[in-house]
């Protein structure tokens, strides 16, 4: 795959397709492939993050609990896991596990950071998107507490 290749596949993404191309270019130059066989495990429940991972081709399965259970859901091209890891330190909430031969693309935080640094316009779309975000699950667990309440009074 080419850096074009590589950019394309970012601008996919909602929350990257806010940044400007310049911004998008040095994320994918900086960004790391792997290639997975199925089996491997990408990371773990509970491992701290240092970013996403985009998957570039193949399937990864993702589990809550590693107990043997069928996976709670699995994922193909196109999607990109831990998007929340690119500006925040947080901890994995599932375990990845490719379930064929897969290629992922690794966006790190700290390159994130430092291009969201450089490019203000696209740190101010990002943050604009992420409140939009926020305003909405706070309006739904509103509507959620609003339901319970109204239950409770029954």
């Amino acid at each position: 795959m080419t850096l074009n290749d590589d950019i394309a596949l970012l601008a996919r993404q909602p929350l990257l397709s806010l940044m400007e191309r310049d911004a998008l270019r040095l994320v994918a130059f900086a960004a790391e492939s792997r290639i997975l066989r199925a089996g491997d495990v990408l990371f773990r429940n509970g491992e701290h993050s240092d970013g996403a991972f985009l998957i570039i081709s193949g399937a990864v399965a993702l589990l809550t609990q590693d107990d043997g259970r069928p996976a709670d859901d699995v994922v193909g091209p196109g999607t990109l896991i831990g998007e929340l890891a690119l500006f925040a330190n947080v901890d994995r909430p599932v375990t990845a596990i490719a379930r064929e031969p897969t290629q992922v693309m690794k966006l790190s935080r700290s390159v994130m950071r430092r291009v969201l640094g450089e490019s203000p316009e696209s740190a101010q779309a990002i943050a604009g998107a992420i409140g939009e975000r926020l305003r909405g699950f706070t309006s739904e667990l509103q509507r959620i507490q609003d339901a319970l309440t109204a239950i409770d009074r029954q």
